[in-house]
């Protein structure tokens, strides 16, 4: 099987890091020119230098905050008037504050519900036209493991992707007919900066080290290890192709087991 996108536009946020970077290098090895949204100017531009050097694609690229959601409307509208269309959407941010549900403000909601389903509305809407010219359109989603089984202390962020999960579910019933997918990748724990940050900051509260904790994760992991960022990616590679074509509604952990639940 021959998975490419040759001819397909990506646009994925959060892409200097992590899950997002891992996802923006498997489309550009699978031939999709791509349109890189996160912060980090510096590390956008090396990301995209590096892509030009390996592969024949276009690549552009935004620094800019989810969150600044006139700016990313903006950026994005100009960009479809000056480039065209965009056939692939990756929604996909950093999570919120780690701690207890019963302890969060109500500002404690506002700037992740800005990054997470509110800008992944907008850019839907801005999208979705051009998808239904095209006859083509996916949109993924990059949520969490937590939509099926709450993880503790992570009370906001476990709030914030269920409702990214019941907001990608009701869209692809909407959109099924115009050829487009809506589908939702929900990770385990996985080797990241943020995960690395997650799990410092647990340690500090149990006074204890990032070793222990990394060990006490783990074991609960039947496959014995974090995922890798790039086992992610393979997932959203597949998904964004035309065997996908009829895998839609769906929310798939990549996980090594670690959920209860089916």
């Amino acid at each position: 099987m021959n998975i490419r996108l040759d001819g397909k536009t990506a646009l994925v946020c959060g892409s200097s890091k992590g899950i997002g970077k891992a996802i923006a290098d498997r489309f550009a090895e699978m031939g999709a020119n791509l349109v890189l949204i996160a912060r980090n100017e510096d590390r956008l531009l090396a990301i995209n230098n590096e892509y030009r050097s390996k592969y024949s694609g276009n690549y552009y690229h935004y620094a800019l905050d989810l969150g600044n959601l006139p700016l990313l409307e903006s950026t994005i509208s100009d960009h479809l008037k000056i480039i065209g269309n965009i056939d692939i959407l990756v929604n996909n941010a950093g999570g919120p504050e780690s701690g207890k549900l019963i302890d969060a403000e109500i500002n404690d909601f506002l700037k992740p519900l800005q990054n997470h389903l509110f800008a992944s509305q907008l850019l839907t809407k801005l999208l979705v036209p051009g998808m239904i010219e095209n006859a083509f359109g996916r949109i993924i989603n990059i949520i969490s493991v937590s939509v099926k089984q709450p993880i503790d202390n992570l009370g906001v962020s476990n709030t914030l992707r269920g409702a990214m999960a019941s907001w990608a579910k009701t869209l692809s019933r909407e959109l099924a007919i115009n050829n487009i997918t809506v589908n939702s990748i929900l990770p385990g724990y996985t080797d990241t900066e943020r995960l690395d940050y997650l799990f410092n900051r647990l340690a500090d509260n149990a006074n204890t080290d990032y070793e222990t904790i990394l060990k006490q994760t783990t074991s609960k992991i039947p496959a014995g290890r974090l995922a890798k960022p790039e086992e992610v990616a393979n997932l959203a590679g597949f998904l964004a192709s035309n065997f996908a074509a009829y895998i839609n509604g769906t929310a798939i952990a990549v996980d090594g087991a670690f959920l209860n639940t089916i």
